[in-house]
């Protein structure tokens, strides 16, 4: 049944805080990640959500995180509401399907995105200069186009409301160190091109991700979540063709209705007619199908 969760106040669960997307609870030595179908574009969170996104996002990242684990440990202890803690009981309707239980740790400040195509500001800063995240690319490129190896292109980590900007590797080194840098950007390759060799042959290409790491007692942990459409770009391998912009299984069809209305980028954030909401639910819903092969219950 669709089901709409724009924000929650769960009392008795310990102090919450808001992500873009996530109302994330304390409690204790884990946490508690609820899922909303808040969306947000150009870091600003819309006031209209996407209906059952929280339940796609959730169910994604809980199938990667499962099928990338012998790659690298991660935080996600369960994501059924039964093994959950009694005091998070009364909440199950609520929870159900849209929350993850995981180990609390201490997320790094920098964003881990892996490229293997030229898109969004890749393609933007690659017209200018001829470089992605100032790593050098051959001539001749054009827009969307395969490249020539999968790129590690780190980025800040903004807080709401304010821009990640892309950051080069030697920057990222220096806010992490570079044994912790060269950790992140090995283990983000590897998980990126595993997860194309899923994709490919189920009809999308992965375009672009982005992963988050935390650290818990010394272990590094992939965290957040994994290879959704909120954080990748899933283009549809029967439509690929370089030198334009590709459709998609992912937000970028919102980006691209807010690009044309002139919107600045800042709040307030225009409100969204009925049609984007649902044909962007429906672009959620198709990359969980194509991935999972699991339908979404109505």
């Amino acid at each position: 049944m669709t089901s709409v969760v724009f924000t929650t106040n769960l009392s008795g669960l310990g102090p919450r805080r808001q992500g873009k997307v996530r109302d994330i609870y304390d409690l204790g030595d884990m946490l508690l990640l609820v899922a909303t179908d808040r969306i947000s574009a150009f870091d600003v969170v819309m006031a209209d959500p996407i209906p059952d996104k929280g339940r796609i996002l959730t169910r994604l990242s809980a199938f990667w995180f499962k099928y990338l684990s012998d790659l690298t440990p991660h935080h996600l202890i369960s994501t059924d509401v039964r093994e959950f803690p009694p005091r998070c009981q009364p909440y199950r309707d609520i929870l159900e399907g849209r929350s993850m239980l995981v180990r609390k740790c201490r997320p790094l400040p920098v964003e881990c995105i892996v490229r293997g195509y030229l898109a969004g500001s890749a393609w933007v800063e690659y017209q200018k200069s001829g470089t992605v995240c100032g790593i050098p690319l051959p001539p001749g490129l054009v827009e969307a186009e395969r490249l020539p190896e999968p790129l590690f292109t780190p980025s800040t980590k903004a807080e709401i409301g304010r821009h990640d900007e892309n950051i080069t590797f030697a920057q990222a080194e220096a806010t992490l160190g570079k044994e912790l840098a060269r950790r992140v950007r090995d283990i983000s390759l590897a998980l990126y091109r595993r997860a194309s060799d899923w994709a490919e042959p189920r009809g999308i290409i992965l375009a672009d991700t982005k992963f988050e790491f935390g650290l818990a007692n010394g272990d590094l942990l992939l965290i957040d979540e994994v290879l959704t459409p909120d954080s990748s770009r899933f283009w549809p391998k029967d439509d690929y063709n370089p030198g334009r912009p590709q459709k998609s299984y992912d937000k970028q069809y919102l980006r691209d209705y807010l690009e044309s209305l002139g919107w600045n980028k800042q709040p307030p954030p225009p409100r969204l007619p009925p049609e984007v909401i649902a044909n962007t639910r429906a672009r959620y819903i198709q990359a969980l199908k194509a991935l999972t092969g699991e339908e979404l219950e109505e």
